[in-house]
């Protein structure tokens, strides 16, 4: 079966073939990185208009990838939320006269369900149940994922999610727009243990994250040392910092494992990419018998091949979309 996935829910225009849920035919995405980096983040407005520019266009580079024809397709698979409201309607739109002019299936995906599903294309025997950590800009949520199309949220973010508290910190530090990556460039030339940044843990058993606190704690630090006319260290804080959000997440995600006596876990998202986190749920992993899985870097970040898979599995369990499916920006999982 071939899903063609149309994922435009942020600054991404991306549209991703796959075969069985499993296989990437295509996964072209235009980033916009460029455009939104001398706002310091993303414009809504300036992000769906340039959806519309450039859907048609990375439709048809998606197919030639693939060598396939828009006949060859069985079904269109496309996020519907969560993200910006004006951004998911250029996709929705595009992918509703796709499935309509062909006759064929139209499936509405959750954008966290897409991340989700983004590990059953880079681990090809990956099969639920497991826990899995998605961690971007704008989420930050544990999940036991139960079935493929069963999830059971167990913790979310309360205020910032940990990639908004990378930019955030990043802009303070002069480091630009989009802060993960640049932190995590930064961190490498650091020392970690330079600075005790506050870790909410909140109580035990407790799985909800809050990066508010470490982020405001930063942004102190950073002005009281301006106030100084001290020099700021900025690989020393931006290492600190990312350890102090870096052990937050592993320390929750291994915790759930173990009360639920699930030996699998998964990343997913944006800041996934990390490679401290990565290394550190690795090592914490190891210690307890726990095998932890990894998207490619490409499909951490927001893409449509994911969509294609999610939508894949949905589409066998049974769903399927109408075209009066509507686009809801704050779309729970």
């Amino acid at each position: 079966m071939i899903v063609l996935g149309i994922e435009t829910s942020c600054d991404e225009t991306s549209v991703g073939i796959v075969q069985d849920g499993r296989i990437i035919l295509s996964n072209k995405i235009s980033s916009q990185i460029d455009i939104h980096k001398k706002y310091g983040g993303v414009v809504p407005e300036i992000a769906s208009r340039r959806h519309m520019e450039l859907i048609c266009y990375v439709v048809d580079e998606a197919l030639k990838e693939a060598n396939i024809t828009l006949n060859d397709i069985d079904a269109v698979s496309v996020t519907y939320g969560p993200g910006l409201i004006g951004a998911l309607v250029v996709g929705l739109s595009f992918a509703k006269a796709i499935a309509f002019s062909l006759k064929k299936p139209l499936i509405g995906v959750n954008h966290i369900e897409g991340h989700i599903a983004a590990n059953y294309l880079e681990h090809k025997d990956l099969e639920p149940p497991f826990v899995c950590l998605v961690v971007s800009g704008g989420h930050t949520i544990l999940v036991e994922v139960v079935d493929y199309t069963e999830f059971n949220v167990i913790g979310s973010t309360t205020d910032d999610a940990a990639g908004e508290a990378f930019d955030k910190v990043a802009r303070y530090l002069g480091l630009g727009y989009p802060g993960g990556p640049a932190i995590n460039r930064v961190a490498e030339k650091g020392n970690r243990f330079a600075f005790d940044f506050p870790k909410s843990y909140m109580e035990e058993g407790n799985y909800n994250f809050s990066f508010s606190g470490l982020k405001t704690a930063v942004i102190n630090f950073i002005n009281g040392l301006r106030q100084k006319s001290q020099d700021i260290p900025i690989e020393d804080i931006a290492a600190s910092f990312q350890r102090s959000v870096v052990e937050v997440l592993v320390y929750k995600l291994i915790n759930l494992c173990d009360r639920k006596g699930i030996r699998k876990a998964a990343l997913a998202g944006g800041v996934a990419a990390n490679t401290e986190l990565r290394l550190l749920l690795s090592e914490e992993a190891a210690k307890r018998g726990i095998s932890i899985f990894f998207p490619s870097p490409i499909l951490c970040t927001d893409n449509a091949a994911m969509i294609a898979s999610a939508g894949y599995f949905r589409y066998k369990s049974g769903y399927v979309s109408d075209l009066f499916l509507n686009a809801v920006s704050d779309l729970k999982l």
